[in-house]
């Protein structure tokens, strides 16, 4: 066993600070654009209506002219007073035709590109990105000082589990970046990964140490792994479930004529396009759950002798896969979509909440050392 190196371990937790503190400053960023764009999007929704509105009311009046002035060279029948009358009369309608469309329109939700293509160029979004992309290099580094300085790979306890779910949060987020415009998730992202960086630093911090024996093994690697990965996918199905009630219920609101005050939503997709998405997160995420509870049973056999004890870490890691799959299941067969397939997925993110802080501190059982302690 390598001894620990409390120097590279006393860097790692400094480039953790700096990656946290970095991170913050992308949230303000991605949160200034949240404030601005928004505003601008309503603003350029608001002319385009006004737009298509003077279109329509200037296609008409030429038409209307035409008529009237066919009617006074007699060439058509009824005469002059008729042609006349008949010109004020549909002057009358189109006027009341434009009406009805402009009102339409106002009630069009303003939303982003349904197939997250990039469509505009937003300065402090391209802020908030280059500085995650910077607070992701250094939370890197913090990682592998971390695993360097233990001599073993750096998720062995609740502050390495949870820094390194940060860092993986927000590397799948810029990795969908790349081919999906995905920034209107920023704010929530970011702020997820501050949060999850405040929790290991205050709550769950551990000096770098040993493993106790029963980690010692390559399954640590394997399901400790993918269970973090997997974690970090439900956190984004999570964020947009949240935006997808939001913009559902923005969607009700103005589709009944009510005024749209939702500014930022505006760059947001519609629901269904979150829903789609997330759906397909979720599957993905959830295939990885199940190979976290299969890998974790065959670890316990050979660890304890027997694959399931119903230890308490075990019971709500199996309450987690039965809800995403009851979300997966509902969705796919009986039609559970909408605000009721988001409650869901955001009951199941809240399940995973529970088991890592909760179960971890207040339960006692055989997965008690994956707590504070290193052992």
């Amino acid at each position: 066993m390598l001894p620990i190196n409390q120097t590279l371990g006393a860097y790692s937790e400094l480039f953790m600070l700096l990656a946290a503190g970095t991170y913050v400053i992308a949230f303000l960023a991605f949160a200034w654009d949240m404030a601005t764009s928004g505003k601008t999007a309503q603003q350029d929704a608001t002319r385009l209506a006004e737009a298509k509105t003077e279109s329509t009311a200037s296609t008409k009046v030429p038409a209307m002219a035409g008529a009237a002035e066919a009617s006074s060279d007699g060439s058509t029948s009824g005469g002059p007073a008729s042609g006349e009358v008949g010109g004020s009369k549909r002057a009358s309608d189109g006027g009341s035709r434009v009406s009805p469309s402009s009102a339409v329109a106002a009630r069009v939700a303003k939303v982003a590109d349904a197939g997250l293509a990039y469509t505009s160029r937003r300065a402090a979004a391209r802020v908030g990105v280059a500085l995650s992309i910077l607070g992701l290099i250094i939370h890197a580094a913090g990682v592998v000082t971390r695993g360097i300085a233990a001599g073993r790979v750096p998720w062995g306890n609740m502050y390495e589990f949870c820094t390194t779910g940060a860092f993986l949060v927000v590397a799948v987020f810029l990795i969908v970046l790349v081919r999906r415009d995905l920034r209107f998730l920023g704010t929530f992202v970011l702020g997820l990964a501050v949060v999850m960086m405040v929790a290991a630093a205050v709550a769950f911090w551990t000096p770098v140490g040993h493993l106790v024996p029963a980690l010692q093994s390559y399954w640590l690697v394997i399901h400790v792994s993918i269970a973090v990965l997997s974690s970090a996918l439900f956190t984004l199905t999570f964020s947009m479930g949240v935006l997808q009630l939001l913009q559902s219920r923005r969607e009700a609101k103005i589709a009944a004529g009510g005024l749209d005050r939702g500014g930022f939503m505006g760059l947001v997709p519609n629901a269904l396009t979150l829903e789609t998405l997330s759906y397909r997160i979720n599957t993905i995420a959830f295939v990885g759950w199940t190979l976290t509870v299969m890998f974790g049973s065959i670890w316990a056999e050979k660890a304890w002798g027997r694959f399931w004890g119903w230890d308490t870490k075990e019971v709500w890691s199996f309450v987690i896969w039965v809800v995403y799959a009851a979300y997966l299941h509902a969705r796919a067969t009986r039609g559970w979509t909408g605000t009721r397939a988001a409650w869901l997925s955001i009951v199941g993110y809240l399940c995973v909440v529970f088991n890592f802080t909760v179960v971890n501190i207040y339960f006692t059982g055989l997965h008690s050392y994956g707590g504070v302690s290193a052992g």
